[in-house]
């Protein structure tokens, strides 16, 4: 068994560690959320927690159960165990990882990129507290209660809203800025690498003390009082940041009892449902589409204010407010003997030699701190940069101005043509894991299409000396049902940000369009890039990703001006989905061309831009073109550009599903 790098050395992991062992200490808190850049040590320290953490009995630790993202249904709920059904005939239940999780903490990382029908089987067992598995003649009910650990990195995408609200907790982090810091992470790992025994040998002492930490909290949580005066400071810090619903207010609660008794405290205190209030609450307050989980702490202490007695100033000793004896050496508030333990505890480091650590005693996994609001995310519809332009003007080619979006709407449903084979999503048709079972196929990696298999190994049974009434089946015989359901795919967004597009007016009902589409992108689960064109050349200013809410970022600070180099925008734009077909080549691929159609730039740009177009179409690329040409004298290129794309020419006025509606219902009448 590999070794595991121990919970205690990770270098200051901040509200991540108390997070996980809060929830563990109280597992109807509901899991943790862990949310930060790669390279973290999000997973060293989720591995390393099953360690500490007191045994269910003498002989059974508590088990880590890890849910791959690409795992298939029937691996995650169970199914029939068809070595069973071959050789013995017998119908036999094998338990999926959701059952084998039961008392213990089940963990995903990625857990953005975990597949929508995956999704949906994890919240029924989250809501539920057990696995119901009705297929392939198998009807069967399990127990499955979990503590539900996630990460991930927002760079790839957010997480769907539903599973989101699930986690009791949520905390960022982000790697150490400090190169001090930074030095004993190296210097630990490079430690841990060399004798991985050793190491561990090193901090035995300090993952003892925590795990009988653990186990005292475990056992006075269920006596500690929560008072009617701290439970209406919960109540009213959920109301200031105007949560939904009550979920927010019992996982704040609960947290604040954990909190309390993690400290040795028998009353829950402010700062208990301070910092319960932290990191049960940014996730959950409402905000605008793909803003950044955050709190306002300015509001919160304005919110809890200060009716508590201030701790003994004086340095002599003296008891805390759970009245344990505090020694002259130990600080006030916030230090934790189980860490000071651990930063004393020497290591061998690569080269043989022995280290003091001075830290708080974990590897990184810093807190970021959090966010007050959410107008990074580029969804903010305030004021925008300073313009050089007034009014509608056009900006001539050396000027640019940056507009802001207005509010997004509901955007039309553009879809690839045909029948793809792509990763589960809510785009385009396509054969996946979910979805109407359309036929059946030979294989085993799939549901079982069990009457199909029945029909492939009936012909057969004279053959086999079938003699006893009993089917007698092979490997051949078994067919896995083959279902159609929709597919997520690359939506590329090809943007003019010329001159003739930087009329305020008209750069605003863009930048609205596009947001639109990019919050439909989201809710369909698709790869997003944003390609933009102006003055002479063509940029790729976001490689396409998961992270929608970073194409929003890029396109609310997208400036306008300059010439129109329609030509290398496209070009641009093929060159790009040229390389995700290398890289991803089951995700089909969806152009969208924003743009008046006018070309101003380079050599004879008419004929070159149409080229280009000419060169997306031959290549099969489906595409939109939103026409953004505005006025009364209108030139119509737009629409000559998207018969040369082989595009579905649409005006951006009608890229809002509820203005067309009510355009055709108008005209209908």
């Amino acid at each position: 068994m590999p070794a595991i790098y121990p919970f205690s050395a990770v270098v200051d992991p901040g509200d991540m560690s108390l997070a996980l062992v809060l929830t563990s200490i109280s597992p109807e808190i509901g899991g943790v959320l862990v949310r930060g850049e790669k390279g973290t040590a999000k997973s060293t320290i989720v591995r390393g927690l099953a360690a500490v953490l007191p045994p269910l009995a003498p002989d059974e630790p508590v088990r880590l159960v890890e849910l791959p993202v690409g795992a298939t249904e029937d691996r995650v709920l169970g199914s029939l165990h068809l070595e069973k059904v071959l050789a013995h005939g017998q119908a036999e239940y094998e338990p999926g990882l959701l059952v084998k999780a039961h008392r213990g903490i089940l963990y995903v990382d990625e857990v953005n990129l975990l597949h929508d029908h995956l999704v949906d089987v994890l919240l029924d067992a989250a809501a539920m507290g057990r696995v119901t598995v009705e297929r392939d003649g198998v009807s069967v009910t399990r127990d499955a209660r979990f503590v539900l650990v996630g990460t991930m990195n927002p760079e790839e995408g957010e997480l769907r809203p539903q599973l989101l609200d699930r986690f009791g907790l949520t905390v960022e982090v982000a790697a150490p800025r400090d190169p001090a810091m930074r030095v004993e992470v190296v210097r630990r790992r490079m430690g841990f690498d060399a004798d991985p025994a050793g190491f561990a040998a090193a901090y035995a002492g300090s993952e003892e003390a925590l795990t009988a930490r653990i186990t005292a909290a475990q056992a006075a949580v269920g006596s500690v009082e929560l008072g009617d005066a701290m439970l209406l400071k919960v109540a009213e810090v959920c109301a200031a940041f105007d949560v939904d619903g009550l979920r927010a207010d019992i996982v704040t609660a609960r947290t604040a009892v954990a909190h309390a008794a993690w400290h040795g405290r028998t009353t829950v205190t402010l700062e208990d449902v301070r910092v319960a209030a932290r990191l049960a609450l940014p996730h959950r307050r409402r905000r605008n589409p793909f803003d950044a989980p955050g709190l306002d702490e300015a509001l919160l202490d304005e919110v809890l204010g200060d009716d508590e007695p201030e701790p003994d100033p004086g340095g002599g000793g003296g008891k805390d407010e759970a009245g344990v004896e505090q020694t002259a050496g130990q600080q006030a508030e916030g230090d934790d003997p189980v860490v000071e333990e651990v930063a004393q505890q020497p290591f061998r480091n690569h080269s043989g030699g022995s280290t003091e650590s001075t830290d708080s005693g974990f590897e990184t996994g810093a807190s970021a701190p959090s966010s007050t609001n959410g107008s990074d995310s580029g969804f903010e519809t305030g004021a925008s940069a300073p313009s050089s332009t007034s009014g509608g003007q056009a900006l001539t080619s050396e000027q640019t101005s940056t507009a802001s979006a207005g509010t997004p709407y509901r955007a039309r449903l553009f879809t690839v043509t045909g029948t793809g084979t792509g990763e589960a999503g809510r785009r385009s048709r396509a054969v996946t894991a979910t979805g109407r079972r359309v036929g059946s196929r030979p294989g085993t990696q799939g549901a079982l299409d069990l009457v199909e298999t029945v029909r492939a190994a009936a012909p057969h049974q004279v053959t086999r000396g079938r003699v006893d009434g009993r089917l007698h089946l092979q490997t051949a015989d078994l067919r896995v049902a083959v279902r159609e359901g929709r597919e997520s795919n690359l939506v590329l967004f090809c943007v003019d940000a010329s001159g003739s597009m930087a009329a305020r007016k008209r750069m605003e009902q863009v930048k609205t369009a596009i947001l639109s589409l990019l919050m439909d992108a989201y809710q369909r689960r698709d790869k997003v890039g944003l390609v933009t064109f102006r003055a002479d050349r063509a940029d790729l200013a976001l490689p396409p990703t998961h992270s929608v809410d970073a194409a929003a970022r890029r396109l609310q600070e997208l400036p306008a001006g300059g010439r129109t180099p329609l030509a290398e925008g496209l070009l641009e734009a093929s060159r790009v989905l040229e390389l995700e077909r290398v890289r991803d080549p089951r995700r089909r691929p969806l152009l969208v061309v924003v743009t008046d159609g006018r070309a101003t730039a380079g050599a004879d740009p008419v004929v070159r831009s149409r080229q280009a177009a000419a060169l997306l179409a031959h290549a099969g690329i489906a595409s939109v073109l939103v026409d953004c040409e505005a006025g009364p004298f209108r030139l119509g290129l737009g629409a000559v550009l998207a018969e040369h794309l082989g595009a579905e020419h649409v005006p951006v006025g009608q890229v809002d599903a509820t203005a067309l509606a009510g355009a055709v219902r108008t005209r209908v009448a």
